[in-house]
């Protein structure tokens, strides 16, 4: 869906997060006597029996965020879908208990093993123009993580891609997600102590989300003061490295700004992976991202300022 899609849905529509896939929409529905439910990405970890789990009260503090969301814009029935014992014991939002019905591996199938790199994609659900999806960041991000692995699979493995990361301008799109900036950090900051703990020792936290950027840097610079012995690295956004960089330079057809958030790259890519899901008819080219010498957006920033500003990547 793209925003204004979600805009104009009933308030009165359940909201639906689930925990781990095998859960179908038909099912949710029947047992919330609804006619239809929006049923929310799937969150892979962080809860008990997936495998990675964080704490209660971390994973308490992401559903909490995650479902803000709906809540801020007047959804008034959220709930968590999962068929754990654990109780999220949260006051804001309603817990449905149930069987999976579709046969799906909720158990994170890692090797964790020293010397192999654990890639970690963080997409993001939030608004990407008229014309793109809201889950954009994720497929994209999705994308590249399993063609990594599966150009060198005895050398990395991947985590399922996070749908959720923090977008400062939450409150200006229907169907933008925010986890927070120390939601975000805390959540991966435990997983990563888990990781840690079954033995994994070097990782590669890659974005589809400009607004994850910053407090990827944060998480790299943490796990790497708490335990010497890892290496850990990240980096702003894909496609922004020797190859990438010189190659959007050089195919582009965008003036500065048009490769920014839903622009020309990011529709490229979708319409590449899943074309559709993309509504070019409904495209508005409209290029308004800051320029000025000391700072400019395009795909990858730019200039000597480091600013807090309210756009997406």
């Amino acid at each position: 869906m793209t925003w204004p899609e979600v805009a104009e849905l009933p308030r009165d529509l359940p909201f639906v997060l689930p925990l781990g896939e095998g859960f179908a929409a038909e099912q949710i529905a029947s047992v919330l006597q609804a006619d239809r439910v929006c049923v929310l990405p799937v969150l892979s970890y962080g809860w008990q029996g997936s495998g990675l789990a964080v704490s209660p009260s971390m994973l308490r503090r992401v559903v909490d965020a995650i479902l803000g969301g709906p809540r801020a814009e007047g959804f008034t029935r959220l709930y968590v879908a999962h068929d754990s014992d654990q109780d999220l014991e949260s006051p804001n939002v309603h817990e449905i208990r149930l069987k999976r019905r579709i046969v799906a591996q909720t158990t994170l199938a890692l090797c964790a093993t020293p010397q192999r790199v654990v890639l970690i994609p963080c997409g993001h659900t939030e608004q990407h123009g008229y014309h793109l999806p809201l889950n954009t960041d994720t497929i994209i991000i999705d994308a590249i993580a399993k063609g990594a692995v599966a150009a060198i699979p005895d050398e990395a493995e991947m985590l399922p891609t996070l749908p959720y990361g923090v977008s400062m301008y939450r409150s200006s799109f229907a169907g933008t997600m925010n986890l927070g900036g120390r939601v975000f950090e805390d959540f991966l900051l435990e997983v990563l102590e888990a990781l840690v703990a079954r033995g994994a020792d070097r990782f590669y936290l890659i974005s589809g989300h400009g607004g994850n950027c910053s407090f990827l840097h944060n998480v790299v610079k943490y796990v790497g003061d708490r335990h010497r012995h890892v290496f850990a690295a990240t980096t702003w956004l894909h496609t922004s490295g020797h190859l990438g960089a010189p190659a959007i330079e050089t195919y582009r057809r965008s003036g500065r700004g048009g490769m920014g958030h839903a622009g020309e790259l990011e529709t490229a890519y979708m319409l590449h992976l899943r074309p559709d899901l993309c509504r070019m008819e409904q495209v508005v080219d409209e290029i308004e991202f800051i320029s000025t010498p000391n700072y400019y957006m395009d795909w990858i920033e730019g200039g000597a300022l480091i600013l807090s500003h309210p756009l997406g990547g």
